[in-house]
């Protein structure tokens, strides 16, 4: 029940509304129409919820089958995350997002301090464009799930933190639902400050862990 009003809270939500270099990090890797018709998603997606038994990327992936979204199968996996991982990396290169490939999943790793002010879950004015930028390459390629992942540094009570992070994710699900975004591909987590990826011990440190992850996983049958 808890998966539904998940989605539903989303859906109201719309309604109203080879090897190659990264080039912002260095890395190397290998190689709202009417409302009728969003109602009718939501049923499909609700659909979905009901058969899940699993996690909550299950639940979104029957969710965007039970709405008529089309799974990928085979070698189309991979063909179609290095298109969208390729149209994300022209389109945010400069950004200081960072877009990396973890076999068919991609990760944009979105900096804390470029994406919201300091103790607020408000996004920047100026990181409008490039969740824009963002959206267009979700819409274009839709069969994927989208995990809107919010973390923060270990300032501050683990409560609060939880809060901010949970608050931080959501606030970016809701801008990209804003930018025509199917709610029913969105899973918002707040991880606060329980999954760093530097110690908390420097400021350099708590700058890297005060991000919002986006990960994007290909919609298949299983």
């Amino acid at each position: 029940m808890k998966r539904i009003a998940t989605i539903l809270a989303a859906a109201l939500i719309g309604l109203a509304a080879c090897t190659t270099t990264d080039p912002y990090s260095g890395e190397t890797k290998t190689s709202n129409t009417t409302k009728g018709a969003a109602l009718g998603a939501l049923g499909g997606a609700i659909v979905g919820a009901l058969t899940n038994t699993s996690s909550g990327t299950q639940a979104a992936r029957n969710a965007l089958i039970g709405a008529g979204v089309g799974a990928l199968a085979g070698g189309a996996v991979g063909q179609y995350m290095d298109r969208q991982e390729a149209a994300l990396r022209q389109r945010l290169a400069g950004t200081g997002v960072g877009v990396r490939r973890v076999g068919d999943q991609l990760l944009l790793v979105m900096p804390g301090n470029i994406t919201f002010a300091t103790d607020s879950s408000d996004i920047n004015a100026s990181f409008y464009t490039v969740l824009n930028d963002v959206s267009l390459v979700l819409n274009e390629f839709n069969k994927t799930t989208v995990e809107v992942l919010g973390h923060t540094d270990s300032t501050g009570s683990d409560a609060y933190n939880q809060q901010l992070s949970q608050q931080r994710a959501g606030s970016v699900s809701q801008y990209l639902v804003g930018q025509g975004v199917m709610p029913q591909r969105l899973i918002v987590h707040g991880y606060g400050e329980s999954a760093p990826v530097a110690p908390n011990e420097t400021p350099e440190g708590r700058a890297q862990n005060r991000r919002v992850e986006i990960r994007i996983s290909p919609l298949t049958t299983s």
